[in-house]
């Protein structure tokens, strides 16, 4: 088999093939490389010329090479146990002669080489370990000894073997990737438990001590690999003996590495991993507090003088680990009762916390964020404390004024153009607030009084203050909204400590003038912190003008940042709709201040606009609720709402003029967006009205009506249609609402334009529409409906008729979403009481709908329009099925309506474990309910002899859905069906 020179592997390997390995090689190469790979994969033999070339280094490549380890990695992951013994034997022979090769080189593999190597040692490791080459590890310890290449394979192949046999989050098979759970998963976890315990018998003592033999040779000459062995060692301690690595001899080495540049972050990580061990807790306490008392003693508690910030990084993260796990001890030690052994834990628990503190209070970020869960773990603990000692309390202040500390900007962030570091900081804070959160449930009193007077201090000398320092102090009171919860932002009611407190920093805040610090980051903080508490005007309403005043000018709405003016504008609204009744007095100098921020900005201005389309949605609105709100007369109203929005018909009108003779297409496209920003601020505004107020109440319905009919000749433009006409199909929707009856007048006109020329997505938008319209006005449009019934029927079918691409997704689904949008519409018509609506449409037309809903009920696999389908049949049938119904609607009934309920779930498609078409079923069930109550003993008779024995279904089995189907109790019934159907299924 196996070729014996270079010349005849050669020859038998395809060497043209070989050249598509190269990622530079033509496509025409790579194909025949591909093919060529699974041409090597699928033959019984032709690997082993692979395994040769690999075992004789016959090829320089490095693509070659990695696609060798590649073929023979396939042979082990999948046909393993189909190999005979010899070909099992030449892939154990040709690793070790490929490690041996290793040796003699000197220059080691490209990194990626050795992952792969070290891959398939550690798959033929684990196929082979238990049963045909027990002796792994002392056959490669004792070819590799501590030659450098060697020794950097091992670890690699140690790496994998703990992400193959370890690694909870490797899935081992094809099946399990598939599955969650399954017979193959099972296996693997059973082989991996006995590899693990055998390995625990026989070698791991062997592999401990060749870690310290590598750690100690190569400590000063080759870092990497002194490294790459302290990562070994931190993956492998979580499952071994922690005796054979928590020694003397074993820690000194570890601390000792500690000081070594290039080896410190390493081994802290490695330090982290043994702590991190699962453990008995008293053992798991004397662990840390022995490890504790070396690193102390070694100088490494003495964080000020350390100036390796990414060393300190990973040293947070190990005192973390220590402290959580103390944490973790406590807990356990107090569930169990032990209070003496819980004491000592809580006494090393505390002993942590100086460390904690510097560590929490460090300039840089990253050190302090990774010791903020034990911060927050041991706040835990205080919490469940019965009585906190004097300490514990200094500790709780501490804590609060390293987040205080820390909760501040520095000089290098940047507000105008935040990016990845922003943003990461952004994150940090979220972690603060959390540590803020919980130590306001363990001492809210304290955080309460700390917050005041850092607050307090701060506001005397705002003037003369950074922006970090006055931006925090008001953060810090935004953040006691969350921090001490109350009933739906009642702060200022309730405890009256808590209230005073709190209204005095709000009456500071709004009084002290600091609304006008030129910093985007205070400005953006006050008026964030202004509207969590505007409750807090309800009580002291006189620091309202106060507040709008600030909200008005360069301040607020007319700041120099974009994105104080944006947030702003939404913060006006939502401050309005709370207060406005206190507003009265303000209303028409409000309106008029903001009056040019609600110009519609054309698109030939050239003038960049203070706030954009969606921040004037919002001024729109509140502009509204002060207007509708207000204590003025009806008259008044109108006037105000006709002074509002009479702009923006005029604009509308100038605007749309203009487009239908525009012929470039970003011209266009830009007019039509202004167009439809119009449209929808007229909308926004309505949105003020209420049950109470209504349009009518206020005297504005014939500002609407005017809109309206400002607005509904855009629907015939022929150029931008789709932004247009989804525009005014919006505002309708809107007036629907609002102007009640006084809308139906131009829905005809409107129907009309929006059915003209219409694609899919227009129908499907435009049926809820006349949904809403039909459900809302019933028999007041039945004239109309019976009228635009079946233009909007044909348009539909006519839509849902035209070929389309096979692959064509996105048409498949405009058509899935028209096709329900179409069975929701005659569902609302059915149950609105409007029958007469489909009854008028003629005989001929009728049947046409009514086939459609059998269609939909029966043929199209889309649970949701098979479910709205038995609904409408359901209903129909209360409706004309029985006595003085439609004419021929019974015969209706028994050929179709009856099949529809037995072929439909009887369909592959219809899935009985899919909950959606249980729904489904459900509606079938009440839908052969409906027909029994409306034709009694005649159903009966018609399924016993006529309909299930032309389904084959056994006589006993007829007679059983008979009797369910004539019970009273439904429920019963639905539950028959189910199983009738699974039955039938087998």
């Amino acid at each position: 088999m196996a070729c014996q020179s270079v010349q005849s592997i050669a020859a038998i390997m395809d060497e043209q093939a070989l050249l598509g390995l190269n990622p530079n090689a033509d496509a025409r190469y790579r194909q025949r490389a591909m093919a060529y790979f699974e041409q090597l994969k699928e033959s019984q033999d032709a690997w082993e010329v692979c395994a040769d070339a690999l075992a004789k280094g016959i090829y320089n490549d490095d693509h070659v090479k990695f696609f060798l380890f590649q073929v023979l990695e396939h042979q082990i992951k999948y046909r393993h146990d189909a190999l005979s013994g010899p070909q099992q034997q030449l892939i154990r022979e040709t690793l070790m002669k490929w490690l041996q090769g290793q040796l003699m080189n000197s220059q080691p593999e490209k990194p990626f080489i050795r992952n792969k190597a070290a891959q398939v040692f550690a798959l033929t490791f684990v196929a082979e370990y238990l049963t045909l080459w027990p002796k792994f590890f002392f056959d490669v310890l004792s070819l590799v000894g501590l030659s450098p290449n060697g020794v950097d394979v091992y670890l690699r192949t140690l790496m994998a073997i703990d992400a193959e046999v370890v690694d909870r989050d490797t899935l081992h098979s094809t099946e399990a990737r598939n599955l969650i759970y399954n017979q193959s998963t099972f296996q693997d976890t059973r082989r991996n438990t006995l590899i693990k315990d055998t390995m625990r018998e026989q070698c791991i003592p062997n592999l401990v001590e060749s870690w310290f033999q590598i750690l100690q040779a190569y400590q000063q000459s080759q870092p990497e690999i002194t490294c790459q062995c302290l990562e070994v060692v931190g993956s492998y301690v979580s499952w071994i003996d922690l005796n054979l690595i928590a020694n003397d001899r074993f820690v000194n080495l570890l601390l000792s590495q500690m000081s070594v540049a290039e080896l410190r972050e390493e081994a802290c990580d490695c330090l982290f991993e043994i702590v991190n061990k699962g453990m008995d807790p008293v053992d798991k306490t004397k662990l840390v507090e022995s490890l504790c008392q070396v690193l102390q003693s070694a100088g490494f508690f003495r964080v000020e003088q350390e100036e390796d910030v990414d060393f300190l990084a990973k040293f947070s993260r190990l005192v973390n680990g220590m402290g959580q796990s103390l944490v973790l001890s406590w807990t356990k030690l107090v569930k169990a009762g032990d209070v003496k052994a819980a004491d000592d834990t809580l006494r090393a628990l505390e002993g942590k916390v100086p460390l904690l503190l510097q560590l929490l209070v460090h300039a840089d970020d990253d050190i302090s964020a990774n010791i903020v869960a034990f911060c927050y773990d041991y706040l835990h603990v205080l919490k469940q404390l019965p009585q906190l000692t004097d300490q514990q309390k200094a500790n709780i202040e501490a804590i609060m004024l390293a987040i205080m500390k820390k909760l501040t900007y520095d000089d290098e962030y940047n507000f105008d153009n935040e990016g990845e570091d922003e943003a990461m900081f952004v994150e940090y804070r979220k972690q603060l607030k959390m540590l803020l959160d919980r130590l306001a449930q363990v001492s809210p009193d304290l955080l309460l009084e700390a917050v005041r007077r850092v607050f307090n201090n701060t506001m005397q000398t705002w003037q003369t203050a950074s922006f970090m320092e006055v931006e925090v102090a008001v953060r810090l009171v935004y953040m006691l909204g969350e921090a001490l919860p109350a009933s739906h932002g009642a702060h200022f009611t309730g405890d009256a400590t808590k209230a005073s407190v709190l209204q005095e920093m709000m009456r500071t805040l709004v009084s002290c003038g600091v609304s006008g610090y030129q910093h985007t980051s205070v400005s953006l903080e006050f008026f964030e912190t202004v509207v969590r508490y505007e409750k807090f005007f309800l009580v002291e309403p006189h620091h309202i003008p106060l507040v709008l005043m600030a909200f008005l000018d360069q301040r607020g709405l007319r700041h120099g940042s974009p994105k104080v003016r944006s947030r702003v504008a939404y913060l006006f609204s939502r401050f309005v709709k709370t207060l406005h009744k206190h507003m009265n007095a303000f209303i028409e100098d409000i309106l008029r201040q903001i009056q040019d921020l609600l110009a519609l900005a054309p698109p030939e201005n050239g003038f960049p606009a203070l706030l954009t389309s969606d921040d004037q949605l919002f001024m729109f609105e509140t502009a509204g609720i002060l207007i509708v709100h207000g204590d003025s007369p009806a008259e008044r109203k109108q006037a105000l709402m006709r002074s509002l929005l009479a702009p923006l018909m005029s604009a509308f009108g100038l605007l749309l003029d203009k487009l239908s003779r525009e012929t470039e297409a970003e011209r266009q496209a830009a007019l039509g967006d202004c167009l439809s920003h119009a449209v929808g601020f007229a909308s926004r505004t309505s949105k003020a009205f209420s049950n109470k107020q209504t349009v009518k109440h206020c005297g504005c319905t014939q500002v609407y009506r005017d809109c309206l009919q400002a607005f509904l000749p855009a629907l015939g433009c022929p150029v931008q249609r789709g932004p247009l006409r989804s525009a005014v199909r919006s505002f309708l929707h809107r007036m629907i609402i609002c102007l009640e009856e006084e809308v139906l007048p131009f829905v005809p006109a409107a129907s009309e334009h929006m059915l003209k020329d219409c694609e899919a997505k227009d129908l499907q938008e435009f049926i809820p529409l006349i949904s809403q319209i039909t459900a809302k006005f019933k028999v007041q449009v039945s004239p109309f409906l019976q009228q635009v019934f079946m233009p909007l029927v044909v348009a539909i079918f006519e839509i849902l008729g035209r070929p389309a691409e096979d692959n064509d997704q996105t048409a498949a689904l405009e058509k899935q979403m028209l096709r329900r949008s179409y069975f929701t519409f005659i569902q609302t018509i059915a149950s609105s009481g409007m029958n007469e609506v489909m009854a008028n449409q003629g005989a001929e037309n009728i049947e046409k709908v009514l086939f459609t809903i059998i269609q939909g009920a029966v043929d199209f696999p889309d649970p949701i329009a098979q479910k709205t389908c038995f609904i409408v049949l359901s209903r129909l049938v209360e409706l004309w099925g029985g006595e003085g119904g439609m004419v021929g609607f019974p015969d209706f009934i028994y050929k179709h309506i009856v099949p529809a309920c037995f072929l439909a779930p009887l369909k592959p498609t219809f899935d009985l474990t899919d909950a959606q078409t249980i729904l489904t079923l459900s509606e079938c069930a009440l839908t052969l309910k409906m027909i029994y109550n409306k034709r009694g003993p005649e159903f009966i008779q018609f399924l016993q002899q006529d309909y299930l024995p032309s389904l084959q279904v056994a006589p006993e089995i007829t007679q059983e859905l008979c009797q369910v189907l004539q019970q009273p109790d439904v429920r019963v019934f639905k539950n028959y069906i189910k199983a009738f159907f699974q039955r039938a299924k087998l």
